[in-house]
C-alpha cells in the first residue's frame, strides 16, 4: 500500500509541471505550424498594451532552443515543488508567475520580454533557500541537488553577460528576488506531505489503524475511574 501511495503521489507531482510544458509547446507548435509570432503577447515594460503579458509571457518563446531550455527546469523543478511542498505548491506556483510577469513589467528595459525563465529562477531558489532555512535534512539535501543542477543560473543575474546573449536578466532577477522573499515568508508552512500534515508524504486509506487503539490510552488524565470499596486496602506505615 505504501508503494503504490508513494507512486500515486509522485504521479500528482508532475501534473500541474506537465500541463505547463504543455501549454507551452502547443504555442509553439500552432506558431510554427500557422507562420503566427506570439511575441507581441510579451512583457513590454510601462506600457498598457504589455499588461496581458505579465500572465502570458511564460508561455511564449523565441525558438525550440529557448523552449526546450525552459522545459526540462520547470518539469524537474515543477515537480519538486508539488512533491517536497505540496500544501503551498499551488501558493507558490501562481505567486510566482504573477508577481514575476509584474516586477518585468515594471523596471525592465524596453522592449519585449518572453519565456518562462523568470519562473525557472523562482522554482529554483525557493528551492534552493527553503531546506536551508527551515533546516530539514531531506529539504537541505532537495537543496543541495538544486545547487548542484542549477547553480550556474546565477550567471543569468548578470546584465552584461545577458545582454550580450539577448536575454532578460530583469525576468531572471525578479524570480530570483521573488524565489528568496516567498522561500522566506512561507517558512513556517508544513512541507511534504498531505493536506492533513503528514510528514510522510503519504495519504493513508486505512482507517483499521484507528480500530487497534486502546480507548482506555486514551482517557484524558482527569477522567480516572474511582476503585471499587470493597476491593479498596489501605496500607498505613508508621515512621519515627
Amino acid at each position: 500500500m505504501r508503494n503504490q501511495d508513494e507512486k500515486r503521489l509522485l504521479f500528482a507531482s508532475a501534473i500541474i509541471p506537465t500541463i505547463l510544458a504543455a501549454i507551452m509547446w502547443v504555442v509553439k507548435i500552432i506558431e510554427v505550424l500557422f507562420h503566427l509570432d506570439f511575441s507581441f503577447l510579451g512583457v513590454k515594460p510601462v506600457s498598457p498594451e504589455g499588461i496581458p503579458g505579465i500572465f502570458l509571457f511564460h508561455f511564449i518563446h523565441g525558438d525550440w532552443e529557448h523552449l526546450f531550455a525552459n522545459t526540462i527546469p520547470i518539469l524537474v523543478l515543477g515537480s519538486a515543488l508539488y512533491y517536497f511542498y505540496r500544501p503551498i505548491a499551488n501558493r507558490i506556483l501562481l505567486i510566482l508567475i504573477f508577481s514575476v510577469g509584474l516586477l518585468t513589467w515594471c523596471g525592465a528595459r524596453g522592449g519585449i520580454h518572453i519565456g518562462a525563465s523568470g519562473l525557472v529562477y523562482g522554482l529554483t531558489f525557493f528551492l534552493m533557500l527553503s531546506g536551508f532555512i527551515r533546516r530539514d535534512k531531506k529539504l537541505i539535501i532537495i537543496s543541495l541537488v538544486v545547487v548542484f543542477l542549477y547553480g550556474s543560473l546565477v550567471w543569468g543575474l548578470y546584465p552584461k553577460y545577458a545582454i550580450e546573449n539577448n536575454i532578460s536578466w530583469e525576468g531572471h532577477l525578479s524570480g530570483f528576488v521573488m524565489g528568496i522573499v516567498l522561500a522566506i515568508y512561507y517558512k513556517g508552512e508544513v512541507w511534504y506531505g498531505n493536506e492533513n500534515g503528514d510528514e510522510n508524504g503519504i495519504w493513508d486509506d486505512d482507517d483499521d489503524c484507528d480500530d487497534d487503539i486502546d480507548l482506555e490510552t486514551q482517557r484524558p488524565y482527569w477522567d480516572v475511574p474511582e476503585p471499587d470499596k470493597d476491593e479498596l486496602t489501605v496500607k498505613y506505615r508508621f515512621r519515627r
